[in-house]
């Protein structure tokens, strides 16, 4: 493939690159959303304060505690507080006339270590929630002590029902064994034995029993006398300077979330190009310049000078290629009215020193008027709509005008025979720029190149293409080249050779366009046979 072929890739389905340069140049909005965030966050915090509030530790003794403990037995713990049947208990135990669910939305339990949960509970002054905060570990400590007695009585049943099925099996083994010993009979000695030794196994199970049921009907001494309150209920310190820093950084956070993430989605949506690629590919013309935005406040007094001098130099280079034909061109802005129009006295200026110039004001609201001045140049501004038809051929004609919403297409042609588009980037959809290539194809204006203003700086794509030759810079470079190299031998021709395209009728496209149209034109093949 050689360089002149047009190379054709697949579009991604999410561009990164274009994704990456939107976040970055969209981000005094999100950093916009994020200092809101920051600012509403410690509003809120000054201006809805959290409630007073008071904390009690307690200390929970589990029956089935290991050392290997994950912290599942206190996180049930906390799951137990936070019921409505130990909700209704502490607000029984208050005589506070409230609902359960409206009680536990008040209060939380936090688990500190395996055995210690912290629960913190708010109110509407400091000892209303201490007083709270007492009657929900006493109702716990109960809850929990009763359920340990519960479990503890279900398991002495159990042990009793077992100790009273082995008295029944003991009572009919006396019951054979004195039967045996009434008969007298010799031949039962071995099966008397037996039975004596069965008797002395269940008399010993049913006393083992029996203590085990005693101890089952106690609890377990140690988880009853161990579950208890450790650190009294205390008021919780309030500090604004803390719940406004905490509040503020939670509203950062979730600004520039919010911020970057509809930064991300409007930049798939909205399909805005902002690569020099997308631009050039979009509009059928090759990106020549670039210009930056105007600044705006403080960094517009030490940045003006550098905006000034790259202004100028891309003015020179436009200025130079409008002096190679006498027809006059125009500058067409999409998104950049105030840039286009300085361009556009830059080069006027350049252009009056070879002879007169006149440039054509079309932008609407007077901006040429109003960057012109009362300064003397050597130009002169002429309203578009003032015009007169035929215009002046002495003079050197530059129009300025629009491409935005609402352009009238069929008075473009007034302003120029080829154009300049200046473009900001990220302004306008793909099929808004589709539609102005399209429209200025219809009307037979060529698009020298485009200038693209406010460019990301990080963007290293190619914004030239490789066809449309007889709009492109180094086509109309090439202009008096043709001839010389159509005359030269087949064998040393190593590239295409491109000279004017002929119609039928023996005219050239340089009869009814501006700039000079050229196509390849290759050996003949017979000639090299």
């Amino acid at each position: 493939m050689t360089a002149t072929e047009n190379t054709q890739t697949t579009q991604p389905l999410l561009d990164l690159q274009r994704l990456g340069m939107t976040i970055r140049r969209r981000r005094r909005f999100w950093l916009s959303l994020g200092l809101l965030g920051l600012v509403l966050g410690g509003a809120l915090a000054v201006l809805m304060p959290s409630p007073p509030s008071a904390a009690t530790r307690v200390l929970v003794i589990h029956q089935a505690d290991t050392p290997t403990d994950s912290g599942t037995l206190v996180a049930t713990d906390v799951a137990l507080l936070q019921t409505t049947r130990v909700a209704e208990q502490a607000l029984r135990r208050l005589g506070a006339n409230e609902s359960p669910e409206d009680f536990l939305k008040t209060y939380r339990g936090t688990p500190v270590t395996n055995n210690i949960m912290e629960i913190s509970v708010e109110a509407t002054s400091q000892g209303e929630a201490m007083r709270r905060a007492q009657a929900l570990a006493d109702t716990f400590i109960a809850d929990y002590r009763q359920r340990i007695r519960t479990a503890a009585d279900a398991a002495a049943q159990a042990l009793v029902d077992q100790r009273d099925r082995a008295q029944g099996e003991l009572n009919t083994v006396n019951g054979t064994i004195t039967e045996l010993t009434v008969s007298g009979d010799q031949n039962d000695a071995a099966h008397l034995q037996t039975l004596y030794a069965r008797r002395a196994e269940l008399e010993s199970q049913i006393a083992q029993l029996n203590e085990e049921a005693e101890q089952a009907r106690i609890g377990e001494p140690g988880v009853i006398a161990g579950t208890q309150i450790v650190d009294a209920p205390r008021p919780v310190p309030d500090s604004l300077v803390t719940a406004v820093a905490m509040n503020a950084f939670i509203g950062l956070a979730l600004g520039l979330a919010a911020g970057l993430g509809l930064t991300a989605v409007l930049s798939v949506v909205r399909e805005r190009p902002v690569l020099r690629r997308e631009v050039a590919e979009d509009l059928g013309a090759s990106v020549i310049a670039e210009l930056p935005l105007p600044h705006r406040g403080p960094p517009a007094l030490w940045r003006r000078s550098r905006t000034v001098k790259d202004r100028k130099r891309v003015a020179v280079t436009l200025a130079r290629l409008v002096r190679e034909d006498s027809e006059p061109v125009s500058v067409l802005e999409l998104g950049c009215a105030e840039t286009a129009a300085a361009l556009a006295l830059d080069v006027a200026e350049e252009l009056a020193i070879d002879g007169k110039v006149v440039l054509i004001d079309d932008l609407p609201g007077a901006q040429l008027g109003r960057l012109a001045g009362t300064t003397e140049r050597p130009i002169r501004i002429v309203e578009a709509s003032s015009l007169p038809l035929p215009v002046w051929p002495e003079e050197l004609h530059v129009g300025v005008g629009s491409v935005s919403p609402g352009t009238a297409w069929t008075d473009l042609a007034r302003l120029g025979t080829e154009t300049v588009l200046v473009v900001r980037a990220g302004h306008a959809t793909s099929l808004w720029l589709h539609t102005v290539a399209r429209q200025l194809a219809d009307a037979r204006i060529p698009i020298i190149g485009v200038v693209l203003v406010g460019p990301d700086p990080k963007d290293r794509s190619d914004g030239t293409l490789w066809n449309g030759l007889h709009t492109a810079l180094r086509g109309r470079a090439g202009r008096e080249l043709p001839t010389a190299r159509v005359e030269a031998k087949a064998d040393e021709q190593k590239t295409e050779v491109f000279a004017p395209v002929q119609h039928e009728n023996g005219l050239s496209h340089a009869d009814d366009l501006p700039t000079k149209r050229f196509a390849p034109v290759r050996p003949n093949d017979a000639e090299v046979s």
